[in-house]
């Protein structure tokens, strides 16, 4: 009994282990120093594509952004254009909370979204009413974006839905000017 015991401890604390992500904060002597409010001010470009759950890409995408601040309270305007022809349109309102914290909104986002960051790093998490052959889903993204240089920042995003892994969404972003 006490076998079965110390097995089930073990199994169940190598799932846990296999769960966790790391903490923004270990990011934070990174630089360049991530400022959604510098970054995200003027015209971005990023491309982009979705993995299934087993790396399959199933779509990839472009999109042109339009970011600009009043004091604490951005807007991006996102112009999606999918591999497929199709075109999606999202408006964030992002909030500077504090040093290190952010909130955004969006129509198709469910509540808001909370964003940490330290050093050059993001962490974005927020619930989204996905669209998906006539039906609208919700899905969980937990996305992850690396500030490289001034120009180029990169994002990992995994999607969720009920806790099960549903893919991945890659981007690379490029600052205009």
């Amino acid at each position: 009994m006490r076998f079965l015991q110390l097995a089930l401890l073990n199994v169940v604390v190598m799932i846990s282990g296999g769960c966790a992500t790391p903490n923004v904060e270990n990011y934070r002597d990174e630089r360049p120093v991530l400022d959604l409010r510098e970054y995200f001010d003027g015209e971005i470009e990023a491309y982009g594509m979705f993995q299934n759950r087993s790396g399959e890409v199933i779509k990839r995408f472009t999109v042109a952004i339009k970011a600009s601040w009043n004091g604490n309270v951005g807007t991006l305007e996102e112009d999606f254009v999918y591999s497929d022809g199709t075109t999606d349109r999202r408006v964030w309102t992002i909030t500077k909370v504090d040093q290190h914290n952010y909130v955004g909104t969006a129509a198709d986002v469910i509540g808001e979204a909370k964003g940490t960051a330290y050093g050059n790093a993001l962490r974005w998490r927020y619930d989204l009413a996905l669209p998906v052959d006539g039906k609208t889903y919700h899905v969980s993204f937990d996305d992850w974006m690396y500030l490289v240089n001034d120009k180029v920042m990169l994002n990992r995003s995994e999607m969720r839905k009920f806790g099960f892994r549903l893919g991945e969404v890659t981007l690379s972003f490029r600052k205009k000017g």
